[in-house]
């Protein structure tokens, strides 16, 4: 009884001190997203799942601010991902909490925000914005292109080195001039003698009313500890890794269509020599009804001394709204490398955002 009494003192407590202080505020946030399908590897028997993040991957965050006077705020953001369909944080076993984001900064009307901590990249931002399927770990061939390994007898791809968000950064994001804002992430490696072990790059974001476009770089020295890169013995000889994109899109009301380019080169210190990446990607997303149809394509090459192989991959789905927060949906995926049976999944799901 007495611990019942000084919790609600407290809670009683910290609701008047929110009152007394409007111009300061805490949000609760994120998402659900859970499905119901099957996937199959390449060659493999085909599996039954209940999966999470179909869509998008859920998570589940904190973030606040404070007016400091004269058009500054602090500001923080703690997020992590969760996996539905488990009821277990992070999109692993070994996933921090807050893996999604997790920084304090400094944000101003005339000079931009200033953030510490772990900051979700640039080069993601611009990967999910300019196609249909935004973020889909699952559905989503601009991220499997991107994000996720891929193999063909002796050549080994390893998809963007460093994850989507990094720890230990800081990034710099430009006020809004014109439809324009400017990007900028560098993250340390933190090691005595290390000084040159890094990961930096940035993006250039251009909306104005239907159309959109961006130009994405960045370069990463280690992954993890400097010099340790979470990857097969195929990249024990890695030095570092430069990635570029560029990506458009124009709404035509009727339909609005995505494009996207990208090259990525990772040094590797080896008889196969440097591992090389291209791909392409075309999308559309067409409102139907209280939804929208969305449909995308990606044909990647890659390359190196130890040979080459191709990659399709497709993406159709059907998102519909049943209210702003709440959306069902349909989709399926293709993927299918050079002389590889093809792999596929498919699934019917719901999302709730709150």
């Amino acid at each position: 009884m007495a611990r019942s009494k000084a919790a609600l003192l407290l809670f009683g407590t910290l609701c008047v001190a929110g009152t007394g202080h409007a111009q300061s505020g805490v949000t609760l946030y994120g998402q659900v997203d859970s499905f119901v399908g099957s996937t199959r590897a390449a060659g493999g028997d085909r599996a039954y799942v209940l999966g999470a993040g179909g869509m998008q991957t859920s998570y589940w965050g904190m973030r606040g601010s404070e007016e400091l006077g004269g058009g500054l705020k602090a500001i923080f953001d703690l997020n992590g991902f969760l996996r539905v369909d488990a009821g277990k944080s992070g999109r692993s076993d070994t996933d921090p909490m807050f893996t999604r984001n997790a920084f304090a900064g400094l944000q101003s009307n005339s000079y931009g925000t200033l953030k510490l901590g772990r900051n979700t990249t640039p080069y993601f931002l611009s990967t999910i914005l300019f196609n249909p399927l935004v973020d889909s770990y699952n559905f989503a061939p601009s991220i499997f292109q991107t994000y996720k390994t891929a193999g063909s007898g002796a050549l080994y791809d390893p998809g963007i080195i460093g994850d989507s968000g990094w720890s230990n950064s800081v990034v710099y994001s430009t006020p809004v001039l014109a439809g324009l804002t400017v990007n900028l992430i560098y993250a340390f490696g933190e090691q005595p003698g290390s000084g040159g072990q890094n990961k930096w790059g940035g993006n250039v974001l251009y909306f104005n009313g239907p159309f959109a476009a961006t130009v994405a770089f960045q370069q990463a020295k280690f992954n993890g500890a400097p010099g340790d890169v979470t990857a097969p013995a195929a990249l024990a000889g890695f030095g570092r890794q430069n990635a570029v994109q560029g990506g458009l899109s124009y709404d035509f009301k009727v339909v609005k269509l995505f494009a996207q380019g990208q090259y990525i080169k990772t040094g590797v210190d080896s008889a196969s020599g440097d591992i090389r990446h291209a791909n392409g990607q075309l999308g559309a997303s067409v409102p139907l009804g209280a939804g929208s149809m969305l449909v995308s394509y990606a044909y990647a090459r890659t390359s190196s001394n130890a040979g080459e192989f191709r990659r399709n991959t497709a993406g159709l789905a059907y998102d519909y709204n049943l209210s702003r927060r709440t959306d069902v949906y349909a989709a399926y995926f293709y993927d299918r490398l050079t002389a590889q049976a093809h792999a596929d999944t498919l699934g019917v799901g719901l999302r709730h955002r709150f």
